[in-house]
């Protein structure tokens, strides 16, 4: 089923995820400004963070599979280019390859994260940075969430496409190693890190 946008503004979540996001771009900008280096979002949504990146001075380019997404994407951000695809297309033959790739609160909503994650690693130029993110899952918040009675309300299992996917900072890395990447870097986001939201990914393709 389709996700369905309704405006074109940042979610909740940006304000926590967007911080580490752009540190990270930031250091891939050439220095005063020459050129536009070119940025690929996979899973774009309603194309709130295309749109920051083109702000940074990337050159953008998103996709997702929600046609309300794509569509209000289109009309907030004219300089960006959106298209209608899923991360289990052929996306660098389609779009070519990126020295950055972001990816936000996608991964956790797709029933095979491996050909997600082999997507994200064939999008990136040789020594290019994936950023992605999703909720984080670690000891001490899981047992926070069993002592409160919260699992069923984080486990979303009524949310029609909602998560499936469920990750800590050790499965996570492991499904990167395995697709190809370097060791990545892991920051956590939203409250104190053993309680965090999300947990951000920077990750190096070799």
């Amino acid at each position: 089923m389709q996700y369905r946008y309704y405006d074109a503004a940042p979610t909740w979540a940006n304000s926590y995820l967007w911080p580490v996001v752009r540190r990270e771009a930031l250091r891939l900008l050439p220095p005063g400004g020459a050129g536009h280096p070119t940025a690929f979002d996979l899973g774009c949504g309603n194309g709130a963070t295309a749109g920051m990146l083109a702000d940074l001075g990337f050159a953008v380019t998103g996709i997702d599979t929600s046609e309300s997404g794509v569509a209000l994407a289109r009309a907030a951000h004219p300089g960006c280019r959106f298209e209608v695809a899923s991360a289990y297309d052929d996306l660098a033959r389609r779009f070519g390859r990126f020295p950055l790739v972001v990816s936000l609160e996608v991964i956790e909503h797709l029933y095979d994260p491996r050909a997600f994650a082999r997507t994200l690693h064939s999008l990136l130029e040789p020594g290019g940075t994936a950023i992605l993110s999703t909720p984080y899952h670690g000891y001490v918040k899981n047992v926070a969430l069993a002592a409160t009675g919260r699992l069923d309300a984080h486990f979303t299992a009524l949310w029609d496409g909602g998560h499936i996917k469920f990750f800590s900072i050790a499965t996570l890395r492991a499904l990167l190693r395995e697709a190809g990447f370097e060791d990545p870097r892991f920051v956590r986001v939203g409250r104190i890190p053993p309680l965090a939201k999300s947990m951000v990914a920077i990750a190096r393709r070799i």
